[in-house]
């Protein structure tokens, strides 16, 4: 019951961690450049705020590669027919 649930929770906030660390990012900078009254403070935090969420979401690391996705083989020459079973099913190519 819990795996479920927290299955639907990672499907609903899969790719939204960048536009949420982004829009954080944007809107503590306006506060801090609005606070201040300097842009240059804006810019900074701003900047500082979008390389840190690069270098948590871009590299790969080992933590985003714990269920790698199982491909089916290429199709093509001298491949010879798939077993596959979809629902206790066996699928041919």
């Amino acid at each position: 019951m819990a795996d479920a649930i927290i299955e639907k929770a990672r499907e609903l906030f899969e790719g939204q961690i960048v536009c949420f660390s982004i829009h954080a990012c944007a809107a503590t900078a306006f506060l801090v450049g609005y606070i201040t009254s300097n842009v240059y403070w804006t810019l900074y935090v701003g900047l500082g705020g979008t390389v840190i969420t690069f270098l948590i979401v871009v590299p790969p690391w080992p933590i985003y590669n714990e269920n790698p996705v199982q491909w089916l083989p290429a199709k093509g020459r001298g491949s010879a027919d798939y077993d596959i079973v979809v629902d206790g099913q066996r699928v041919t190519s």
